[in-house]
């Protein structure tokens, strides 16, 4: 796990001390040792910089960037399955330097070109000069753990693994895009292939990106697509047989993600997704898997002891630690330096403090994430199997005209309904989806924060809404069905943009490797296939996932509500954290960069303090932009 950083300067202003100022940038994210490379190429700079967090191969031999025969890599990830790929090319005449899987990228890359790219198994965010073709490619991994970020304007072309590393670039023009603004307040972050900067992007997972360095021009391609199985037929097994599958499937996934010369642990929240992956690993393990729980003190919010149950019961080396609220609120005024674009899961801090307790013991980490996105535990699939038929089965003369009277009612007008908490937001949702109650629309409508009418209300000039993954059409009729629609769409949006943003951002803020087993390639290509009632089984959430759990952990000790490590931002947002709302949120401070109404932010505020504290996710995400502009845009 590593920062990679650098540019293409078709103008040719940077330099090596530009360069290494970009690397600087992302210390935390590599530790172990920096290195670069400047070259001149025909028509451009070419700037690779490079911090190495070591975890495979780790001698100086390793180090990046790294040189092969015209070629000059860059590299943060993992390819899992590098040996394999190593004893391939040596039987093709390959001789390597190293044990490293970055080596073995360069050589598979010589020898197959992007065809190598079916080959790895992994996590990768790669950057490659090729002098012979005079091209410099950037691949990004299928389910995007890895990030991707660049700039290209006026003959500049900036990457890097975080945003920081493209600003501390001179040149760079740091402008505001509203639009992503506006998608910000919404979703809580930034969809790629968008950023909160004007002529800036996150590369899209799945893809790979060529700029010519003739032609000055890009070229973007994907590469893999999870709709391609998705849009396959529904595999024609009986349930048993799918758990069996399914089970051996994970099995070698997760083995996989152990592959490391340094010290592994898991990350064992007590929930179905992290007992899964300590169960499958810890069963054919001779030693304990170490995991790390991290707890609350306040009692009803704690799940660490149920955490501690599963490892005893497992047979793990467990670790937890009992963390205070003040230990978490001083972890606020960070968030806008390791998340340097807006962001407003609050789940951040938590997973933050998790990774400092386990930087302690390990260099590399696993993490469950994605068991919901494809075993469909989310509590919006429920919602859906619920309410989306009901909704849609009502004719539509009959929807037109309740909305229609909704619209001509203020949900202020109505006596008694009006103080009950979530009300005006549940009233304008249910109104939304009277006027179109489709699958996609019902997903908006769960997953909006503030909605179009709130956007339209509180900006000062017009935004446009960003096209984006959520807008997706790609899931075929012949194999839809609201569950996958949903499914894949959540696969491609809230999983890489705020998950694995969140999980990336928070293991790299202390130098900890975190490794996704549920995102190898072969489980999502899986179960995207398996029926959906599989997954979603009379009214039972991630049912296949379940039954393989129960094999090794009794049903009674898991079947409990999913608490986590909750944060109480309401509660913090109306005491602890009041005066930070008022300042951040003041005239003053919204004055800075004119985007919002401030008579509607105001408004905003005063309900939210007059006790309509139901706003509170709405407070949050202003909070949380105007936090990131102070840090860097003021």
């Amino acid at each position: 796990m590593c920062g990679i950083a650098g540019f293409v300067d078709f103008r040719n202003n940077s330099s090596e001390e530009i360069l290494a100022r970009m690397s600087c940038a992302v210390p935390h994210r590599g530790p172990d040792g920096q290195g670069v490379y400047l070259a001149q190429a025909p028509t451009a700079q070419i700037g690779l910089g490079h911090r190495r967090l070591s975890i495979i191969d780790l001698s100086t031999s390793a180090n990046q960037p790294m040189h092969y025969e015209g070629l000059h890599l860059v590299f943060n990830g993992e390819i899992y399955n590098y040996n394999e790929i190593r004893d391939r090319l040596i039987e093709l005449g390959h001789v390597f330097s190293t044990h490293s899987d970055t080596e073995v990228i360069l050589h598979s890359w010589k020898e197959w070109g992007e065809n190598g790219i079916a080959q790895w198994r992994g996590m990768f965010a790669i950057a490659i000069y090729d002098e012979t073709k005079n091209e410099i490619i950037f691949i990004r991994d299928r389910a995007g753990v890895k990030p991707v970020h660049y700039y290209w304007k006026d003959g500049l072309f900036l990457f890097g693994s975080e945003l920081k590393s493209i600003v501390a670039h001179p040149h760079f023009k740091k402008e505001i895009n509203r639009d992503a603004v506006a998608s910000f307040l919404q979703y809580g972050y930034v969809s790629y292939p968008h950023c909160i900067y004007q002529d800036t992007y996150k590369l899209a997972p799945g893809h790979l990106l060529r700029l010519d360095l003739t032609q000055k021009k890009i070229a973007i391609q994907q590469y893999w697509n999870v709709y391609d199985y998705y849009n396959k037929p529904k595999l024609t097994i009986d349930l048993p047989t799918a758990i069996e599958e399914t089970e051996k499937i994970l099995q070698e996934a997760f083995q996989l993600r152990m592959v490391a010369d340094v010290p592994v642990g898991v990350f064992l929240s007590g929930g179905y997704d992290s007992s899964c992956v300590t169960a499958l690993l810890q069963k054919n393990s001779t030693e304990k898997i170490k995991t790390f729980t991290i707890g609350s003190t306040a009692d009803h919010l704690n799940e660490a002891p149920f955490a501690k149950e599963i490892a005893n019961r497992l047979g793990t080396d467990h670790t937890e630690y009992y963390c205070t609220h003040q230990e978490a609120l001083e972890i606020i005024p960070e968030l806008p330096f390791y998340y340097d674009e807006p962001f407003a899961d609050s789940s951040a801090i938590p997973t933050i403090l998790v990774s400092r307790m386990a930087r302690k013991k390990v260099t590399v980490a696993l993490s469950a994430d994605a068991g919901d996105e494809i075993f469909a535990g989310y509590n919006r699939y429920d919602y859906i199997s619920r309410y989306g038929q009901r909704l849609q089965s009502i004719p539509k003369p009959f929807r037109k005209l309740a909305a229609a009277a909704m619209e001509s009612i203020s949900s202020e007008s109505l006596p008694y309904l009006r103080n009950k908490r979530n009300f005006h937001s549940r009233y304008d949702k249910l109104k939304n989806l009277l006027n179109d109650p489709s699958t996609s629309q019902l997903l908006k409508n769960l997953s909006h924060v503030f909605s179009q009418k709130d956007i339209e209300a509180i900006f000062q000039l017009r935004v446009q809404e960003l096209q984006t993954a959520h807008d997706s059409t790609e899931l075929k009729p012949l194999f839809s069905d609201p569950l996958s629609y949903m499914m894949a769409i959540d696969y491609q949006t809230y999983m890489v943009d705020d998950i694995l943003q969140k999980v990336d951002r928070a293991t790299m803020s202390t130098s900890l490797e975190g490794r996704e087993p549920f995102l190898d390639q072969h489980i999502i290509e899986w179960a995207a296939q398996l029926p959906s009632d599989y997954k979603y089984h009379q009214g039972q959430k991630k049912y296949i996932l379940k039954q393989i759990v129960h094999k090794y952990i009794p049903q009674e000790v898991m079947e409990r509500p999913k608490m986590g490590f909750a944060i109480p931002v309401e509660s913090w947002l109306t005491n602890e954290l009041k005066e930070l709302v008022q300042y951040y949120l003041s005239e003053a401070k919204l004055n800075e960069h004119n985007l919002f109404n401030i008579s509607q932010v105001k408004k905003l505020t005063d309900e939210f303090f007059s006790g309509r504290t139901e706003k509170y996710l709405k407070i949050w995400h202003l909070l949380m932009f105007q936090m990131w502009y102070e840090k860097w845009m003021a």
